[in-house]
């Protein structure tokens, strides 16, 4: 039997398996098929207890006394589902799980034998979890421990994988509705006619109201004629080189160390995509490897940040994006808690994806005791060239998910 961590993963030797999660409260346990492109294929793959059962996924009640589970069959699974996520929820309607500790149990679901467990660290507000899920990789099948939170329960979960939720409106708070006014006199990513008399990126001008302090000025934008570029925070540059789009294809390396030596950092790099009125289409990180049909693909995690080089990888196929894939922000995320203060020598890199020379590179110089941070974007223009601007900005949340918001309002 295996003690999992988050993003750990381990290839499964039966093609039959049980995941059972147990916690003091009564939970909700729910298993969701998805394709290629992280979604359902309709509500039916959305198997719980109103709908118990679908193409080699089963849900199977404790009863009250017992945990329940998901049973996955890959042998019967239909062709193009790649992956089953398993997700739990406290039964108690708003119950979060703060002091709750759920663990789930992979099993071999013929002998019941234990093949590993998880229990997701420091869990506070999330009133619903993606627990583990059972993908397939190079023909075979494998499970991963990602305990991803949500704090608007099972239906937020459902509605990211493309669940149809009927109930979601009466869910939702109310109170974040009036909120929503004031966005809409912050510009898209369309910069205005005639911007301000002053020489700024309209795009940094409508991400200032969220910073702390006021940007540095922008020292113009910046391309690649003369080679590899360092940049400053809120810095832009062009990725065309002689007047030409320079590359279809990049890597954006992210890497970071441990600011005292002997201890572990691990922190996980996400890139979310936004669409032309900062609409959020979709977000890849370790527990989501792929999305936008395969444009954008991350390495993996990696839980020390030990070791010279890029600690995560995502490669973005710009000349594969949706038409509607306008914007892109990179973030780095503390799942376990830990502080920026904490981390050493945080950066992140831009690369030809074809021949691995490094394009631009942004240093982090300074630290905030905070779990998140936004390193940079890159942004579609009118022209279909991309620039990239460096950020450094900071944000309270441990996971992607969190990062949503405030990366909208900062494109």
């Amino acid at each position: 039997m295996t003690a999992m961590t988050p993003g750990s993963n381990l290839p499964l030797t039966t093609p039959r398996v049980a995941v059972d999660v147990a916690a003091p409260v009564r939970l909700d346990v729910s298993g969701l098929l998805l394709g290629a492109n992280g979604k359902v294929r309709s509500d039916d793959d959305f198997i719980f207890y109103n709908q118990p059962a679908g193409p080699g996924v089963t849900y199977r009640s404790g009863g009250g006394t017992a945990p329940d589970a998901i049973l996955v069959d890959t042998g019967g699974l239909p062709a193009g589902i790649e992956r089953i996520v398993v997700t739990a929820s406290p039964d108690a309607a708003g119950q979060t799980f703060q002091g709750i500790e759920p663990t789930a149990t992979v099993r071999d679901a013929d002998s019941g034998a234990v093949i590993a467990t998880f229990t997701p660290p420091q869990l506070a507000t999330e009133t619903a979890l993606v627990v583990v899920e059972i993908y397939l990789r190079n023909g075979a099948w494998k499970v991963r421990a990602v305990g991803q939170g949500y704090a608007n329960g099972l239906a937020g979960i459902a509605t990211d994988f493309g669940v149809s939720v009927d109930e979601e409106p009466a869910a939702a708070p109310v109170p974040p509705a009036p909120v929503a006014p004031p966005a809409q006199t912050v510009p898209s990513f369309t910069p205005p006619p005639m911007p301000p008399a002053p020489p700024v990126d309209p795009r940094l001008a409508a991400a200032a109201p969220a910073a702390a302090a006021p940007a540095p000025a922008a020292t113009g934008k910046i391309n690649l004629d003369k080679g590899r570029v360092s940049l400053q925070k809120n810095q832009t540059v062009s990725l065309v080189k002689g007047g030409r789009p320079l590359l279809s294809q990049v890597k954006m390396g992210l890497g970071w160390e441990p600011a005292y030596r002997g201890k572990d950092i691990d922190l996980d790099a996400s890139v979310i995509a936004y669409g032309p009125q900062r609409n959020h289409l979709d977000s890849c990180y370790f527990g989501k490897l792929t999305i936008l049909g395969g444009a954008v693909r991350h390495s993996g995690d990696n839980l020390t940040g030990e070791g010279a080089g890029d600690d995560e990888v995502i490669t973005v196929d710009l000349g594969r994006l949706p038409a509607d894939a306008t914007g892109l922000v990179f973030t780095v995320n503390s799942f376990s808690g830990q502080k920026f203060t904490e981390v050493a020598k945080a950066y992140c890199r831009l690369m030809d994806a074809a021949t691995g020379e490094e394009l631009v590179r942004f240093d982090l110089t300074s630290a905030e005791p905070q779990t998140g941070v936004m390193m940079a974007k890159l942004i579609k223009q009118f022209t279909g060239e991309w620039e990239m601007t460096a950020m450094g900005d900071f944000v309270k949340s441990r996971t992607v998910r969190g990062m949503v918001k405030p990366a909208a309002q900062a494109l």
